[in-house]
Formats: structure tokens, C-alpha cells, sequence
């Protein structure tokens, strides 16, 4: 059973390295929890390109190099005898950026909180809702999901400056996902938007509002021998999200791939390293970056009469 709370808290470490709205690919997202299974975690992410900390951004020749630091909480829940969890993410970031924004360039560095991501999600089939002593019997065949997340506008805004670490508006991302095992390995498929409100203080009193943000993304992931080790190739491609400033359309339609690599090495049942490389495509407007990060997890079950003890 340890070894399988192991196997179980990998999963949740992608959640806590997010980079662009459009292409978190998160493999294993689905993948099914003991209930009240907690996870804490810290991940460092270092970008270098077309960053674009908000991809609705009208930017050209964007250029930035970022440091970003996420701490995050995740938990396991029941819901109405289905699988779930909660998670909460909150990132720190510091970064210099270079651009061009109707014909006029700017040079600048900011350091600052970005803005405060909470989701809920849960698996609609194939993973119902399970305590920890029991969760051995379980075996994974095919899962579908849902989540939804909410971006609330708390990270560093100032509204005469371009970028911002903050967005000053709601998000709400929904995605639609499915899981199937074949061994030992995990195909996986998504498909979702985003829902942007208004941005009214817009390079000054400017109105910002966008259209919703289309994506699609997928994971082809391969389980070790090892307890707990394993590795994935994913994509992700994101179209739409049309921009107006004033009510005035601007040509910066976002149409973005992105491809990316994550391995897990587990220390032991608790504590899990990951390691994280991503690129991007840029067709139209849009995040167009490499990206590199580590992230660190650890895991706990609440303690109390019938659940897990661990050894």
C-alpha cells in the first residue's frame, strides 16, 4: 500500500507547474486518489521567450526571462461517491521583459505575486471514491473528468505598465478529460476553454475584453519497473481568444502549440521529485517560450481510526 501512495501522489505534482493559460499539460490529471489524501508542494520554473504572463496580451517582438517560484495545496476528496480533489496554487515571479506595443517599445523588470488559481475537479466514471485500505483492489481502466478553475485577479497590477504578474480580471477554465490504461502505459485526451471577464484598467482606463480561449491537449505516459517512476510526452494546442481594446478588434488571434516532457523520481512514499522541459510553436499570437522545472511534493493522509497508518 505504500508503494501505491506513491504511485498516487506523482500524480498531483504537475499540478503545481503551470506555465501559459492556454497549454497546462498535466499528464496523469485523472488518474484516481484514496480520498483525504493531502499534498503540499514547491516547484521552480525558469522561461525564457514570448513568455506572455497574460496571452491576450496584444504584444509584439515579446521577449522575457522569468523566474517563477509556485507553492501548492492539494486534496482528495469524496463527492457523492465519486473521486476528486481540490487544489489551490499561488505563484511568485520575477522577470525581465522586452516589447512592442502599438509601434512603441518598452524595456522593463517586475517582481511580484501572480494571481491566485483554485480548481476543483472530479472523475465522472471510472474511478469512484475510495479509502486508503481498500484502495490496493482498485485497478484503472478507462476515466473520464471534469474540471474547473478559477483565476482570481490578486497578483501585482499596475495599470499604467505592460506586462503585468496579474491579469486584474476573472478566468474560468473548464476541461473535459479521459484516461485509459494499457499497462503500463496511459493514454490520455482533453479538451476545454477559457472564459476571460473584462480587464477595465487597461493600460490606464482602457477596456481589455477576449473572446474564449479553445485547447486541446494529450499525454502518452510509460510506468517503470521502479515503484512510482515515470515518463510522459505531451502536446497541447490552444485557438481563439480574439482581443478588443475599447470595443475595437485587434489582430491577436492566439493559435499556440506547445510539446512537452516530464519525468518522476520517487525518494520514497512521501516525497517525490519532478522534472519538467516544455517548448512552444507560435502560429498566430500567443506563448511562443522554452521552459525548464523541478518541482518537489510531499504527501500525507489524515490520520484517524480505519485509514491508512503508514510505516
Amino acid at each position: 500500500m505504500r508503494f501505491k501512495i506513491l504511485l498516487i501522489i506523482l500524480v498531483l505534482s504537475p499540478v503545481i507547474f503551470n506555465c501559459g493559460y492556454s497549454q497546462e499539460l498535466e499528464p496523469r490529471a485523472l488518474t484516481n486518489l484514496p480520498k483525504e489524501l493531502n499534498f503540499v508542494g514547491l516547484a521552480y520554473a525558469y522561461a525564457s521567450g514570448n513568455t506572455l504572463l497574460d496571452p491576450s496580451l496584444p504584444l509584439e517582438d515579446f521577449d522575457g526571462q522569468i523566474n517563477t517560484l509556485i507553492l501548492a495545496y492539494v486534496r482528495a476528496i469524496d463527492f457523492f461517491g465519486k473521486s476528486g480533489k481540490v487544489d489551490v496554487i499561488l505563484p511568485f515571479a520575477g522577470g525581465d521583459f522586452t516589447g512592442i506595443f502599438q509601434n512603441t517599445s518598452f524595456e522593463d523588470s517586475y517582481t511580484g505575486f501572480g494571481d491566485l488559481r483554485i480548481r476543483a475537479s472530479v472523475n465522472l466514471t471510472g474511478a469512484p471514491s475510495i479509502n486508503a485500505k481498500d484502495f490496493s483492489e482498485y485497478k484503472q481502466k478507462t476515466i473520464t473528468g471534469l474540471a474547473l478553475q478559477l483565476v482570481i485577479p490578486t497578483g501585482n497590477y499596475k495599470k499604467e505598465q505592460l506586462p503585468n504578474l496579474g491579469s486584474n480580471r476573472w478566468s474560468l477554465r473548464a476541461v473535459y478529460g479521459l484516461s485509459h490504461n494499457l499497462d503500463n502505459w496511459v493514454l490520455e485526451a482533453y479538451v476545454g476553454a477559457w472564459l476571460f471577464s473584462d480587464n477595465k484598467e487597461f493600460l490606464g482606463d482602457n477596456t481589455l475584453s477576449q473572446s474564449a480561449l479553445w485547447v486541446a491537449k494529450g499525454n502518452i505516459i510509460r510506468s517503470f519497473k521502479k515503484k512510482g517512476m515515470w515518463l510522459a510526452l505531451s502536446f497541447g494546442y490552444g485557438y481563439g481568444a480574439e482581443s478588443f481594446i475599447n470595443d475595437i478588434r485587434r489582430d491577436a488571434t492566439i493559435s499556440q502549440l506547445r510539446l512537452g516532457i516530464t519525468y518522476s523520481l520517487p525518494i520514497n512514499p512521501s516525497h517525490t521529485l519532478k522534472f519538467t522541459a516544455a517548448s512552444g510553436i507560435r502560429f498566430q499570437q500567443g506563448s511562443d517560450f522554452d521552459v525548464f522545472g523541478v518541482s518537489y511534493v510531499y504527501s500525507w493522509l489524515d490520520k484517524s481510526p480505519g485509514k491508512l497508518k503508514k510505516k
